[in-house]
């Protein structure tokens, strides 16, 4: 039985304690394409190891989806955008 209702897009949504109200979707990097992870690499000077990335990325105000993605990838040196595209296609 809901006990409470969030406002959801301007609607009323009824929750359980501790619950999500139905139409908000979780976090997901099922949309997220390798062009959207270099928009945050914009400018990103190469060669870049993975915290490098991901530090530029924060600095361009990456989301979380894109510094998750960038988490996965291998500790390594990386040679350039096409590198990176490529590590993301393996690691999602």
């Amino acid at each position: 039985m809901p006990i409470k209702a969030e406002r959801v897009e301007g609607k009323e949504i009824p929750v359980t304690a501790g619950e999500r109200p139905a139409t908000v979707p979780e976090p997901s990097q099922k949309h997220l394409s390798a062009a959207d992870l270099q928009v945050y690499l914009k400018d990103m000077r190469y060669p870049a190891g993975k915290e490098d990335l991901i530090s530029h990325a924060r600095e361009h105000n990456a989301s979380a989806d894109v510094i998750a993605a960038l988490e996965r990838f291998s500790k390594r040196n990386y040679q350039s955008a096409d590198d990176v595209s490529e590590e993301f296609g393996r690691v999602w």
